[in-house]
């Protein structure tokens, strides 16, 4: 989606199937009724060890929320492990564990406070106890009981145990590994200086004229010798006869010998052993694609897009102590509103579902005959009915299977009547804009009001669109737009500690017939108050008088802050120590400081208001306290420091690109989703923003397509009778235009009873996104100490499980299976990220934000935060070029990021999600500088320049081409910093570099190291 426009291309290319009358739905209000009916009960969160989540549980808004054990050595002991930097800290006295730093992969157990969980459907009379196959004749497993099958690739002597029992504990050099040797300081993980010398023909990075080179011995090594053949076992499953030929492929007919072949095909390379310290380059040269479930083909591309729908597991564990074996998290990532090129929408008067878990017809479910199908989530047989006998594309009657629900696993309903209970509300717009002596003196009002003048006639809507403003500082500002004004009329509410709306009929009103007004306002609304000495910041109440003016309709509320609130309810004071924010000790103030905007933000979910927050601001505004008013409410937080219209072009260019995509991006209102999965499976905690109305239902009074979320899952029984398991996101939803409509994904995983084929399934990146958001509640209910640790063991534990699990021969090293090579790294990233890093300087709001993002990005934009591509663009010409849209565009390698990859005479974008770093090395080719940024040499470059000339050069358009084609990879805007090594943003760029030691962290090898040393315990 190219970012010229920032429109939404949300559905706009799929076809739209109707069957039947077509129904004009004109009701909505997220009703229980189809999203209670037969819900698969879940566990709630409950007291255990030692915290996890969030401290807030939005299912019990106003209470203190009960906590949840990280991560549980499966022998019962835990020792206390060293940070890999910094002092380690006791934990607080209410922490039962002090010792237990691990993040806990399983459901914690059940407690007083917990909410009842229903599984009544679970023993219907007609469910049978277990699900069997009627896909092909019955298939004998073969007699012999190993296969061999020889590994491609170079690496340390290893043979795998697949399909073979595991031992009921773990060895000892499994368990929880103690403290790391310390340095003379102290507990401190970080080595002297003098322990560092700097290798011959090195120079300090302080100079600047020769970069670190590798830590000696840590290059690649030749001579490895190959492998041992991995040993593979059969799948003996035995497949009843089929009772009703049905063409299409689905769960039923999962033939056991392409399961083995699929497994057989993935698992050497997945299980490829890599000692990662003797192999350095472990990046690919582009993109990581995400994990094919070892699935049959035909099954596989009917599977949701893992751009959508993602599991840290591939490949599901039949047990709960084969998964605690494995040490490796389950949890799904989703990206539900995301927006798609090609959506299928079907109007229909009836949606199939199951009669008993309400599950959505989909392409996994199993055709008994062309009358009845059961439900891949909780085996009952339903009816077809009547009208789904009629398959809308091929105008044919007597092929349900063929039907476009059960061709596709990421479909979109309109919904019938059934699922409304009231009109659908129009879509409503209110801006509440700070308009104090420093709003004013940023520049951002002109901002604003220019872009809403520009964008007006795109917001998303019908004729029923509503729009309304209310500006405040120590007072509240309405205005008048009625109809039959000759302008607009400002009405000012002095009295703060009992707000009330003046004119309530006349504050929002039709944009379509009061256009005029509104064009008037904006106009004016910048000089309005261009003198303005009023220095108070009133938020509270200004929030109170929104809720209230949105309480009858709904909709969304977008707030702009430039300053911490001062006056009335909600007022707060500064909590930072600008000492501190470089301390290697734990954080503070990374909780609410009131549980105002919270309590607010619960009572907009409820009248269907989300809380969008724009914040502006050079100082401290406690993002921490602000946040809660859009995390609860499924809003958005963005956030500007430093914001000045003239002093930062690079910020302002950033704010207009954003504020035009969010002003004319897809929406869906008073949206609800529910996740199902198949019987056996829970999920017991979520992440992201929304309001969690019961064990499994999201409140989302607003949803939009760059919102994501996750959840942690656990096995609750046995799979042992299962080859498969299903998960099923529903998103129920208005659109701008008033239709009720349901988005519904599927996503369909094998069954394993072997630890090795569970970590050849592992997706590491989803596996990192998960434990981000677990660590970002961990820091708040426990210490940013403790999610630092909690990450470091994750990656200790997962490596101890392969090691005494899975490798049948130990070699020294620290080994790690093909598919997880760079979790070490990852992991490393993520404690240098701005969210977790200690001993460097960084401001409490720039903390707090970045925990937000990871907790709500999508995965695909989250890990530009955790670890940014490196790209050299001065050989661009050398670069296999590929062919998109029509255009060629140059491919470079991602480089690892480390000085070591610097050369002065080569120029390296950096792309960290929401910028780009241009770096332009001293000694750079002047034919490039003249070509590419119209210097004349290195000494010309500007400091502050955001755009790359549009030079009539063959390099200029092959490097313009490609940061283009980056940039249409996301929908937010990056902007372009061109740098050179005397350039301010020169710290930033080299923070980056997180294969690097600083001063308080480690470097690559060393944590490596660090994790060998725990590993080998």
């Amino acid at each position: 989606m190219s970012n010229d426009g920032f429109t939404s291309q949300n559905g706009t290319g799929g076809g739209t199937y109707t069957n039947g009358p077509l129904l004009s739905p004109i009701a909505l209000q997220p009703t229980t009724q189809d999203f209670m009916e037969g819900q698969a009960g879940c566990p709630t969160i409950a007291q255990s060890k030692a915290p996890l989540t969030s401290g807030t549980n939005p299912s019990r808004p106003y209470q203190q929320a009960t906590e949840v054990s990280m991560y549980q050595n499966p022998s019962g002991s835990s020792l206390p492990v060293m940070p890999p930097v910094g002092p380690l800290r006791p934990m607080q006295p209410s922490q039962p564990d002090p010792n237990n730093h691990r993040m806990s992969m399983s459901p914690p157990s059940q407690s007083p406070t917990t909410l009842p969980v229903s599984n009544s459907y679970y023993q219907h009379p007609q469910q049978p106890t277990s699900w069997q196959y009627r896909g092909h004749p019955q298939i004998e497993a073969p007699s012999s009981g190993i296969q061999l099958c020889p590994v491609p690739s170079p690496g340390p002597s290893q043979v795998y145990r697949m399909g073979t029992a595991t031992p009921s504990s773990f060895h000892s050099a499994s368990q929880s590994p103690g403290h790391s040797p310390t340095s003379a300081s102290g507990n401190n993980l970080t080595m002297p200086a003098a322990a560092y010398p700097l290798l011959p023909g090195q120079m300090s990075k302080a100079d600047g004229t020769v970069y670190q080179s590798l830590p000696p011995g840590y290059q690649s090594m030749l001579g490895v010798p190959k492998p041992s053949p991995v040993l593979l076992p059969p799948q003996p499953y035995s497949l009843p006869s089929q009772q009703y030929q049905q063409p299409p492929i689905g769960p039923a007919q999962l033939s056991s010998s392409l399961a083995a072949l699929s497994l057989q095909a993935q698992a050497p390379e997945a299980l490829r052993v890599v000692n990662l310290l003797q192999e350095r380059n472990l990046l690919p040269p582009g993109p990581i694609p995400a994990p094919t479930p070892c699935l049959p083909q035909d099954l596989q591309k009917l599977n949701c897009n893992p751009e959508v729908f993602r599991c840290t597991l591939t490949s599901i564990p039949q047990t709960q102590s084969l998964l605690n074996k494995a040490r490796l998290p389950l949890g799904l990532l989703l990206h539900p509103f995301k927006d798609l090129s090609q959506l299928p929408v079907v109007t229909s008067s009836s949606i199939v579902r199951c009669r008993s878990c309400r599950t959505y017809i989909n392409p996994f479910v199993s055709f008994l005959d062309q009358r009845r199908w059961k439900c891949n989530l909780c085996y009952r047989v339903n009816d077809v009915p009547e009208e789904f006998m009629y398959n809308p594309v091929s105008r044919s009657y007597g092929e349900p299977h063929k039907r476009p629900e059960v061709q596709n696993a990421t479909i979109e309903f309109i919904a019938p009547s059934e699922y409304m209970l009231r009109p659908p509300q129009p879509a409503v717009y209110l801006f509440v804009l700070d308009v104090s002596h420093n709003a004013v003196e940023t520049g951002y009002i002109d901002v604003v009001c220019q872009s809403l003048l520009e964008n007006l006639n795109s917001l998303p809507g019908d004729s029923r669109t509503k729009i309304g403003f209310i500006t405040f500082d120590s007072m509240i500002h309405f205005y008048n737009l009625q109809e039959g004004l000759s302008q607009p009329q400002m009405l000012i509410v002095s009295d703060t500690e009992d707000i009330f709306l003046p004119t309530p009929d006349s504050l929002l009103v039709n944009l379509s017939e009061c256009k005029e007004l509104v064009q008037d306002l904006l106009k004016s609304l910048p000089q309005m108050f261009a003198k303005t000495m009023e220095t108070q910041s009133a938020l509270g109440p200004a929030l109170q008088a929104a809720f209230k003016l949105m309480s009858p309709t709904g909709g969304r509320v977008s707030i702009f802050q430039t300053q911490l609130p001062t006056l009335g309810i909600g007022a707060l004071g500064s909590r930072e120590d600008p000492n501190q924010r470089s301390s290697a000790k734990d954080v503070q103030h990374l909780s609410p400081a009131t549980d105002f905007y919270k309590k607010l933000a619960l009572d907009c979910s409820g009248q269907q208001v989300a809380v969008d927050l724009f914040l502006l601001s050079a100082q401290y505004c406690d993002l921490a306290t602000l946040g809660c008013i859009s995390r609860y409410s499924a809003g958005s937080v963005f956030f500007y420091p430093s914001y000045h219209n003239q002093h930062t072009p690079a910020q302002t260019e950033r704010f207009q690109k954003d504020l035009k995509r969010y002003l004319t991006r897809k929406i869906g209102f008073e949206a609800v989703m529910r996740i199902r999965c198949t019987k056996g499976l829970s999920i017991h905690t979520f992440h992201g923003n929304f309001f969690v109305r019961s064990t499994d239902l999201l409140s989302l009074p607003n949803i939009n397509p760059d919102a994501g979320f996750a959840v942690q899952m656990s096995i609750e029984e046995n799979l042992l009778d299962m080859q498969v398991v299903s998960f099923q996101a529903a998103l129920l939803y208005t659109s701008s235009k008033g239709e009720r409509r349901i988005r519904v994904h599927t996503l369909c995983l094998p069954v394993v009873n072997s630890i090795s084929d569970i970590f050849a399934g592992a997706d590491v990146q989803a596996i990192t996104g998960l434990l981000a958001s677990m660590a970002v509640d961990r820091s708040v209910t426990a210490s940013l100490t403790d999610a630092r640790d909690a990450m470091t063991n994750a990656v200790i534990d997962s490596l101890t499980s392969y090691r005494t699990s899975v490798l049948a021969i130990q070699q020294p090293g620290l080994l790690a299976p093909a598919c997880l090579r760079l979790l070490p790294l990852y992991i490393l990233g993520l404690l240098k990220q701005k969210a977790f890093r200690t001993g460097t300087s960084t401001r409490l709001d720039d903390r707090v934000f970045a925990m937000c993002q990871l907790k709500c990005q999508p995965l695909a934009y989250l890990m530009y935060l955790v670890h940014p591509s490196l790209y050299r663009l001065d050989t661009l010409i050398n670069e296999g070029p590929q062919n998109i849209d029509d255009h060629i565009i140059s491919q470079p390698r991602v480089l690892q990021l480390s000085v070591e990859k610097l050369i002065r005479e080569g120029v390296f974008l950096m792309d960290t999600g929401s910028e780009f770093y241009f770096w332009v090395g001293r000694n750079c080719n002047p034919v490039f500088l003249r070509q590419v940024l119209g210097v004349q040499s290195y000494a010309d470059v500007p400091l502050n320049m955001n755009h790359l000339p549009e030079l009539d050069t063959a390099e200029s358009g092959r490097t313009r081409a490609f940061i283009g084609w980056l940039r249409e990879q996301r929908p937010f805007y990056s902007v372009l910093h061109v740098i050179g090594e005397e350039s301010p943003l020169k710290s930033i760029f080299m923070q980056n570099m997180i294969e690097d030691r600083t001063e308080s962290a480690l470097s690559y090898y060393e944590f490596l190291l660090h994790v060998q040393q725990q590993v080998s315990k």
